[in-house]
């Protein structure tokens, strides 16, 4: 999403970070770790979710913390109901990997055997490139406007006929660019190929077989036992998170689901349960980005590791496998912008006996206006597309971020501040002539940087 949640996801992709395999410590060692971590990350940014750590597929921590609803002090639990953001991604990738052993679809296919209203520049695509991002669609959540549509419902042949009045950013299969109009795509092809809405043919393909009765397509309507409501950080209070209406998402990312729900899905991933060995190795190769179908894929902690986040309004969700050791963490979250994959990271580095920080609060200093004065101005963030206004008001900064999220900006030293509102923080460069020239946002373990623009 064009929104500081949306770095949740696309930095959030497994990266080559190594350390030396151990014995681990035991597990009463790791459930105390787990908790005071976690009781830190809720004391010092906030954090409120539910987090799983499980080993051989039975959970060693399996606990919520903070609220689900702050408004009727319900407490966050193992059987919250959140939505899963991108997370959803691997769902549709699975849908079009059953597909194929029925015979109704091959990932080699044209995507436009299966889409009306193609456009011509289309025609290049097959189905594995919008399962891998190499398709070139242009990311339909980085348009100037979503914002603003967001919060209407939306056809497919109105999505469709956003996505086709654009050209291809690159020729299919040139390059790796994360794009969730790929996966909307991919929704729209499970359906044409199963005969079936997206939301039916999941539950009776994947959900009900893997017993996730807690699991499903998410609708603002419905009423949904245990469902968490969502919730923000502006300006350093905590706000009900904007409406997005759920027909934008679709199958890149409206899917809800509680972490016990996603154990399932993570044990029946080392079966034939749902596909065949065969195309579950398809679907965990790497392709260009390090990206297979539906997951990232590299090397963590000298382990082979799969996973991937999500952002969307009001939640941030990660879930990492690391399939040799058969551990898994999964990290839910109703706040938006939570350090979801940076946690993960740090649970799993608790399981290995590998180094981590637990989180600090971290001591913000006073500066004088004059100081503060030259980092006005606007930024832009090249990929993906985000602006950063900073403005100065009753002498502290504030960061606009693609046009709806304020972040109070604290001061650490005279060129670093950081915030509270979603764990970020931005360092300010320099020039030579001591003129202010960008800055780097860094958030949940990933760095962007940002060009001043005016």
């Amino acid at each position: 999403m064009k929104r500081v949640a949306a770095l949740c996801c696309l930095v959030a992709l497994v990266t080559s970070s190594t350390w030396a395999q151990s014995a681990g410590p035991s597990t009463p060692e790791i459930r105390t770790k787990v908790d005071e971590y976690v009781n830190a990350a809720a004391a010092v940014n906030g954090f409120s979710g539910s987090v799983l750590v499980a080993q051989n597929g039975a959970p060693v921590v399996s606990k919520g913390y903070g609220m689900a609803n702050i408004e009727l002090a319900v407490p966050n639990t193992s059987q919250t109901v959140f939505r899963l953001g991108s997370v959803t991604k691997q769902f549709t990738a699975m849908a079009i990997m059953i597909l194929q052993e029925r015979g109704k679809l091959r990932v080699s296919d044209p995507a436009c055997q299966y889409l009306a209203d193609c456009p011509a520049s289309w025609k290049p695509l097959t189905i594995r490139h919008l399962l891998t991002h190499t398709s070139g669609v242009p990311n339909y959540t980085n348009f100037p406007d979503f914002g603003r549509t967001a919060v209407l419902p939306a056809t497919s042949a109105e999505m469709v006929g956003r996505l086709a009045d654009k050209p291809l950013e690159f020729a299919p299969g040139e390059k790796f660019a994360y794009s969730n109009s790929g996966y909307y795509l991919l929704g729209l092809i499970v359906e044409r190929a199963s005969g079936k809405p997206y939301a039916d043919f999941l539950q009776e393909a994947i959900f009900a077989p893997l017993a996730m009765s807690h699991t499903g397509y998410d609708s603002p309507s419905r009423i949904i036992p245990n469902r968490a409501a969502g919730y923000a950080r502006q300006a350093g209070a905590t706000v009900n998170a904007a409406y997005m209406d759920m027909t934008l998402p679709f199958a890149a990312g409206a899917l809800y689901s509680t972490t016990e729900d996603l154990l399932r899905w993570d044990q029946a991933l080392y079966t034939d349960k749902l596909v065949s060995q065969k195309s579950l190795d398809e679907m965990f190769t790497p392709e260009k980005g390090g990206y297979g179908y539906g997951w990232s894929i590299g090397q963590r902690f000298g382990r082979r590791a799969v996973g991937h986040g999500g952002g969307i309004y009001g939640f941030a969700t990660h879930i990492d496998r690391y399939p040799a050791d058969r551990v898994t963490v999964i990290v839910l979250s109703n706040l938006e912008g939570a350090s979801a994959s940076k946690m993960a990271g740090d649970l799993a580095a608790i399981v290995f006996g590998a180094p981590y920080e637990v989180p600090r609060e971290r001591k913000a200093i006073t500066l004088d206006p004059k100081v503060l004065e030259p980092y006005v101005g606007q930024y832009k963030i090249a990929s993906p597309p985000i602006d950063i206004t900073v403005s100065l008001e009753n002498g502290k900064l504030l960061a606009l971020v693609a046009g709806r999220l304020t972040l109070a900006l604290l001061a650490e030293s005279k060129t670093t501040f950081f915030s509270k509102d979603v764990s970020a923080q931005i360092t300010f460069a320099r020039d030579a002539a001591g003129q202010v020239t960008g800055l780097t946002l860094r958030m949940d373990g990933g760095e962007l940087p940002a060009q001043r623009v005016k």
